[in-house]
């Protein structure tokens, strides 16, 4: 399992003027909390957290923040902020875990092969891009992929269609259905213009 190491410092302000003169310094405001944990005020580098947001398990990568040298947590990041124009980290959110309970996260699911259907000429419908798992840290997959290969017209995966590894489960009704192939109804043929009135004057003569 890769674990990325984040140095944090603890935060005694907070507010935009605070958040101002971190982002200057080259750190931005973060938070850590858990079921567990009070909510801690920190400040992390957005340089280190962009290596963990371009690792292989992205935000799904498990992190060990280390606390001014004094407190290690471990911990997943929940949620981030960036600015919508340079894309700058703004703000990061971490909860903690424990390497040894399962933990909720939504990975991608990709799908494999040229679908039957889809060569018949339906169409494929993703429903879900992203699936929600629920597994140990250790297992926390990169990815789940899925051959639609054989996929017909008119036929659907449905969750428990799927191969999953080992001790990972999905959050979602087996019936629930996340992939299909449909076929498009074509629109009714719109009369060409006057096609009508000069049918009209026709029945009158």
């Amino acid at each position: 399992m890769q674990i990325i190491k984040l140095s944090a410092t603890r935060r005694t302000e907070n507010g935009k003027g605070s958040a101002r003169r971190l982002r200057r310094e080259g750190r931005i405001p973060a938070v850590a909390y858990g079921q567990h944990l009070p909510t801690q005020s920190l400040a992390v580098s957005p340089t280190e957290l962009s290596q963990v947001l371009t690792s292989e398990r992205g935000r799904n990568t498990v992190v060990e923040l280390d606390v001014e040298g004094k407190d290690r947590l471990t911990v997943l990041l929940r949620e981030y902020q960036h600015h919508p124009v340079t894309r700058a980290l703004l703000h990061a959110d971490f909860v903690q875990i424990a390497l040894d309970k399962e933990v909720d996260v939504e990975v991608p699911l990709e799908l494999v092969g040229k679908a039957q259907g889809v060569v018949l000429g339906g169409t494929l419908r993703q429903v879900f891009r992203k699936l929600p798992v629920r597994c140990l840290p250790e297992r926390i997959p990169v990815k789940l992929t899925h051959d639609v290969t054989a996929l017909g017209l008119d036929q659907h995966v449905a969750t428990r269609d799927l191969e999953l590894p080992e001790g990972v489960s999905v959050r979602l009704p087996p019936e629930q259905t996340l992939v299909a192939i449909v076929q498009e109804k074509a629109a009714p043929e719109e009369a060409a213009p006057g096609a009508a009135p000069a049918k009209a004057e026709a029945e009158k003569k």
